[in-house]
């Protein structure tokens, strides 16, 4: 288990069982060798992800929230880990996969985004358009981690 901090201090945790507590998913998709973001209406740049539906799997989400936010299908699928995040009031667990687009789609409307903007790295991303969520430690080293070849063997 690794152990962060988040931007407002709270304990998170990165383990790498799989858990059926999961209530969220974050996808880290890859593209033609780019990573693929949703650009959040809110936040900005950032990998797709969000909540797992009643009666829905980890993976069937996955599926779902990469296609309402980006119009992508995945294709190779890959459990990295639980991220958890220790809040007192509101806490939450997140399973992280590592996804490969198989083909994108263009959506009329893509839900609370823009729609996909694809990037080689992180750091083409102007500092003014990242989520808040890209600067997240545990978000980071997930990113850093998926750079590697064979990143999570």
């Amino acid at each position: 288990m690794l152990e962060f901090k988040d931007q407002s201090g709270r304990k998170v945790t990165l383990e790498f069982e799989y858990t059926n507590d999961m209530d969220h998913i974050l996808a880290i998709c890859m593209m033609d060798g780019k990573y693929l973001f949703t650009d959040h209406k809110v936040r900005g740049m950032e990998f797709p992800g969000g909540k797992i539906e009643s009666g829905e799997s980890a993976e069937e989400a996955v599926h779902r929230e990469v296609f309402e936010e980006t119009g992508a299908s995945i294709g190779n699928m890959q459990f990295i880990g639980v991220y958890t995040v220790h809040d007192e009031v509101r806490p939450f667990v997140k399973g992280v996969y590592l996804a490969e687009v198989a083909d994108m789609f263009f959506k009329c409307e893509y839900m609370e985004t823009y729609g996909p903007v694809l990037y080689k790295a992180v750091e083409d991303i102007p500092e003014e358009r990242r989520s808040f969520l890209l600067d997240d430690p545990c978000i980071d080293y997930l990113y850093q981690k998926s750079r590697n070849e064979d990143p999570f063997k």
